[in-house]
This record gives structure tokens, C-alpha cells and sequence, in this order.
């Protein structure tokens, strides 16, 4: 379908970054996202926080500043206004954390309950972070640990309880604003979130996005706890099949990468850690500021290359 087109459109969906970019004037930009799903975990409030803090990502990763938000809900009624009550809650304290408003919103009956927001966020035409401009050479560095989507699948299936997986349940409500101020006073330029697609299909938007290829390493990944063991078991959820089959041959792994560590690498999180992409020169300072900002993980997991665009090799 032909895009529409429009001076003043910075980044629109060409690339697939997290957000769009609209110029209002030279030092004036908005940043522009909406996400929303289906609840990851029991607990109502818990489901409002994450999935506003997943939306919010979208807007950290484009190194903007949230400002306005608007509720998007899908709610059967039979379950108990209190629950939408809850959710909604969870939502409107994260956004107030995040320092922005809600504003509104919209709500349709709907038998399966959804939540998300519509984000609307500023930032400095000059100071955009998108998911076109890393380059070969630089450092990944990635913010939060991976495997949600396992766990996720595991409460589901009742062989976890929500208590036993805080952690992570923590780590997906936690804002990425801490991560996106440390990569703006480090000077990054590229950077994305890790959210549906995995940790290798978004890391693959951003190779092919900037003409580069990659590299990874594997045991440096940070991975939330149990979720090995749960993928032991089999309990991996079908978007990691789908985020496989979408990458196909772009993935090369090393015969000493196990099927248990490729399964959570294509793992779909939800409000997962910003991947950045860092020159080498600023990786110390980056580090120094993740640090101060007390954000769950700073690892380095991989290095920018030149090669096939979206090539992605894994080695241990």
C-alpha cells in the first residue's frame, strides 16, 4: 500500500523503529507510538503498569520525552468493572511515574480484555534516536533481561505463580526513562526496544534498517530467572516459532549454542530493555551512566558489524 508522505514526517515506517517523528519546528518534534494487548499476567493493576510502561518504550527508544497519553481498552463487562478499574489504575500511575498525562482514551466491549496506550511524547529534531544509524564497529548493550514470554506462557499454564516470577514481573513494569537519559548524555544515535518480535528479530530491524550485520554472545544475554528451566520443559510460546520463521537463514548460530538458549533469544517479550547500539569510545561512559541510573542490566551482548544487512551470527 503506497505510504503517505509528508515534509515535516522525520521517520515514518520505513524502517520499522518504535515511534514516528513529526517536526513542529526547529527544535520541536513529536514522537508518536500506540500498543496495546492481551493480559501477560493474573493480577489486573500489574497488567495496566506493564502494558503502559511497553507503550511508553516506544517513546524512550526514540530518546523522547513522553508527554500525553490516551487509554485504548477492550473490556467484557461481565468480568467486573472493578477489574477494568484496576487496570486502568495500574495504567494512569505508570503514566504519572513516566511524568505525562492521560488525557483520554476509548473503550469497546470485547469478550478477551486489552489494554494499551496511544503515546505522545517531544523531542529535538537534532537529538533523534532511531534504529537506522547503527554502524560497524559499535557495541550492543541491552537493558533489561530476557524471557518473559516464557514466563508468561508458564502462568498460563498454571505451572508458575505469579509471586515466583516478581522479578521479572518487576523488570517488565519498570520504565525504560532511566536507560533512554543515560544513552542521550552518552551521545548514542541508534538504538531500539525489545518487545514482540524478540530479542533477534528487533535486532535484526535494526541491521537491516542500517545496512549492517552483527554479532552476538549468547552467555553474556541476561536471562530472567526460571526461564531456562521453563523452556526446558517446553514452555516456550508459539511467537517464538513465528519470530524463527521470520528470520529464517538472516540467523546463524554456532553448534555450541543450544536449542534452549535459541528458543529464548527469539522469545516475544513484552516492555522489554532498550538494545543500544554504542561506539566504542562512549561505551564506558554509557556503562558509568546505566549504573547511576540503576537500570536491571547493562550488558554488553554483541558488537555492530559490516556484512549482509540483518545477518546475525550467535555464538556462545
Amino acid at each position: 500500500m503506497p505510504l503517505q508522505r509528508a515534509e515535516e514526517l522525520l521517520v515514518g515506517v520505513e524502517t520499522s523503529d518504535d515511534a514516528a517523528i513529526y517536526r513542529l519546528s526547529d527544535d520541536l518534534a513529536l514522537v508518536q507510538t500506540v500498543d496495546f494487548f492481551t493480559p501477560i499476567v493474573n493480577d489486573p493493576y500489574l497488567f495496566g503498569q506493564i502494558a503502559a510502561a511497553n507503550a511508553l518504550s516506544d517513546i524512550y527508544a526514540m530518546g523522547g520525552e513522553p508527554k500525553t497519553a490516551l487509554n485504548i481498552v477492550s473490556f467484557w463487562p461481565k468480568l467486573g468493572y472493578e477489574v477494568l478499574e484496576r487496570i486502568l489504575m495500574g495504567g494512569r500511575d505508570k503514566v504519572q511515574e513516566a511524568g505525562a498525562t492521560i488525557i483520554g482514551g476509548h473503550t469497546i466491549e470485547d469478550k478477551e480484555p486489552k489494554y494499551g496506550l496511544a503515546v505522545t511524547g517531544f523531542v529535538h529534531p537534532q537529538k533523534i534516536i532511531t534504529n537506522s544509524a547503527a554502524q560497524a564497529g559499535d557495541k550492543l548493550v541491552l537493558t533489561k533481561p530476557i524471557g518473559m514470554g516464557i514466563l508468561a506462557t508458564a502462568l498460563k499454564a498454571g505451572e508458575i505463580e505469579e509471586a515466583d516470577m516478581m522479578d521479572a514481573i518487576d523488570g517488565a513494569r519498570e520504565l525504560n526513562a532511566g536507560a533512554c537519559r543515560a544513552m542521550r548524555k552518552a551521545g548514542v544515535i541508534a538504538c531500539t526496544d525489545i518487545t514482540g518480535f524478540g530479542f533477534l528479530g528487533h535486532l535484526a530491524l535494526m541491521l537491516k534498517a542500517s545496512q549492517v550485520s552483527a554479532k552476538i554472545y549468547s552467555g553474556r544475554v541476561p536471562v530472567w530467572d526460571k526461564a531456562i528451566e521453563y523452556a526446558e520443559l517446553g514452555l516456550v510460546p508459539a511467537g517464538a516459532s513465528q519470530n524463527r520463521d521470520f528470520l529464517g537463514d538472516d540467523v546463524s548460530f554456532d553448534s555450541s549454542v543450544v536449542e534452549v538458549t535459541r528458543d529464548i533469544l527469539f522469545d516475544p517479550q513484552t516492555s522489554g530493555g532498550l538494545l543500544i547500539c554504542v561506539h566504542p569510545e562512549k561505551l564506558n561512559s554509557l556503562l558509568q551512566y546505566l549504573a547511576e541510573e540503576k537500570v536491571l542490566s547493562s550488558s554488553v551482548v554483541g558488537e555492530v558489524a559490516a556484512g549482509q544487512a540483518g545477518r546475525i551470527e550467535v555464538i556462545r
